[in-house]
């Protein structure tokens, strides 16, 4: 199946991934709310979106260009040592445009 991403059916398509991701949200939202919150409940969360974070930032890491895997190792230094997200990101895009500038 192919969609013509000129015209209506770029549209057609942002309009389907919205509605996608709504109905994921909304249902996630109506099944937890049947499922008994406790520690063990609350550790598998937390554990998750660390798990999915390393899942994406894995291949970037090990195949990315070298302004991504600066921008990474930039991030990861200075979440360590400022425990900030917004300065550590902030400072990882700056690298990243940097070593690709003078790349």
């Amino acid at each position: 199946m192919n969609i013509d991403t000129a015209g209506t059916g770029l549209l057609a398509i942002i309009i389907v991934m919205a509605l996608v991701t709504l109905i994921t949200r909304w249902g996630g939202v109506y099944v937890m709310s049947f499922v008994p919150f406790n520690n063990r409940i609350k550790a598998f969360i937390q554990g998750m979106s660390g798990s999915v974070l390393v899942a994406i930032l894995a291949p970037v890491a090990l195949t990315g260009d070298k302004g991504a895997q600066m921008a990474l190792l930039t991030t990861t230094i200075l979440m360590l040592v400022f425990k900030r997200p917004l300065i550590a990101i902030t400072f990882g895009i700056v690298v990243a445009a940097l070593v690709r500038l003078c790349n």
